[in-house]
């Protein structure tokens, strides 16, 4: 094969290996930024949904008292 052929080859496969590292990097930074939204955002959410209804009923029925 001609040299320089082979060197453009070369030179290829080191870029494309460089390619493939940041894109690894850019799927694992991503997974993180889903697992973060989850625990921060969503999980709260749904607590919400589940308390809220009791801290509204005990508020109401603490109003009563005062009615």
């Amino acid at each position: 094969m001609n040299p320089k052929v082979q060197e453009q080859l070369d030179e290829q496969e080191i870029k494309i290996s460089d390619i493939l590292q940041s894109v690894r990097k850019t799927e694992k930074y991503m997974k993180w930024t889903f697992w973060t939204t989850i625990v921060v955002i969503i999980l709260p959410a749904l607590l919400l949904v589940f308390a809220l209804p009791s801290l509204i009923s005990s508020y109401t029925s603490a109003l009563e008292g005062l009615i």
